[in-house]
């Protein structure tokens, strides 16, 4: 596949001149390639619409350039199907251990906010919802068509969806992000970057906050401060408790996502210790939830 999608990267319509496409590390579910090409660079993501995941890439291309209209992510230069051409950030890209620090998860802070509120004054066209419940259903779905190793466990899953699900209850809805993975933040030395909208959509705000911290493993003294951060004073113990259910919800759907790739994906990923390392966090923080009765 990669070499298909490095002949399609190098064959667009966009190039001034010859190009010679090469792999960017980092992506688990599209082909990136880095491209000069004039003595500019640029980053080339190619990839098709994800029915399994619900990405689709109309409002991948909505998102990004309503992210780069609100000051947040890279131009989007040129996009036909199955590619998107956007200008490439000269930076640092972020490890777990980089959102944790105190400066820069303050800017974060800021960066979520303006995602929820700031781009979708710049979003056109049709907008997806991302709601991690329904996702969760439709990967068990999934799962049982494609015969998964999983099957057993689904059942007990779902019922864990449901109750966390009525946890949440009724929400703020705002657009999110919906993948705070450290990768997807740059440091170009003067500001950070948000990039990867693939499942952008409209979504509560306790999904990005419970993303990010999940992804990056924070402490519970640097949740707490995030809550506080973001809703601008302390959350009662019924937010904090929503906020946990989210938590558990957005582990449970990195594990799930994951089964889902090990029966369908043709990237050269393990994701089956993918499955095994998410789906113990998400027993973990669901065991910490039971128990603690935040």
């Amino acid at each position: 596949m990669t070499e298909q999608a490095k002949a399609f990267a190098a064959g667009l319509s966009f190039w001034k001149g010859k190009v010679d496409p090469q792999p960017l590390s980092g992506g688990i579910t599209n082909v990136n390639f880095v491209v000069e090409d004039s003595g500019e660079k640029y980053v080339v993501r190619i990839g098709g619409d994800i029915p399994l995941h619900q990405v689709m890439r109309f409002n991948e291309l909505a998102a990004s350039r309503a992210a780069h209209s609100a000051g947040l992510s890279p131009e989007v230069l040129y996009a036909e199907p199955g590619a998107l051409v956007m200008r490439f950030i000269e930076g640092k890209t972020f490890a777990p251990e980089d959102i944790r620090k105190p400066e820069n998860l303050a800017a974060i802070v800021d960066i979520i906010r303006r995602v929820h509120h700031d781009v979708p004054k710049y979003l056109r066209g049709p907008s997806l919802v991302f709601w991690v419940f329904h996702v969760l259903r439709d990967y068990a779905g999934t799962l049982h068509d494609g015969a998964s190793r999983m099957i057993p466990e689904l059942s007990r899953l779902m019922e864990i969806t449901d109750a966390l699900e009525a946890e949440i209850g009724s929400i703020d809805l705002v657009y999110g992000h919906n993948d705070l993975l450290a990768a997807n933040l740059i440091d170009d030395g003067k500001r950070l970057w948000l990039i990867d909208w693939d499942y952008a959509g409209f979504n509560s705000p306790l999904f990005d906050l419970s993303n990010l911290a999940s992804n990056n493993e924070f402490p519970p003294d640097m949740e707490d401060w995030l809550l506080q951060a973001y809703f601008g004073e302390p959350q009662s113990g019924g937010m904090r408790r929503r906020y946990a259910a989210m938590k558990c919800a957005s582990l449970l759907r990195e594990a799930m996502w994951s089964m889902v790739q090990e029966i369908h994906s043709d990237l050269d990923f393990d994701f089956v210790a993918y499955t095994t390392e998410n789906l113990e966090r998400f027993e973990r923080a669901h065991e910490d939830y039971l128990a603690r009765g935040v």
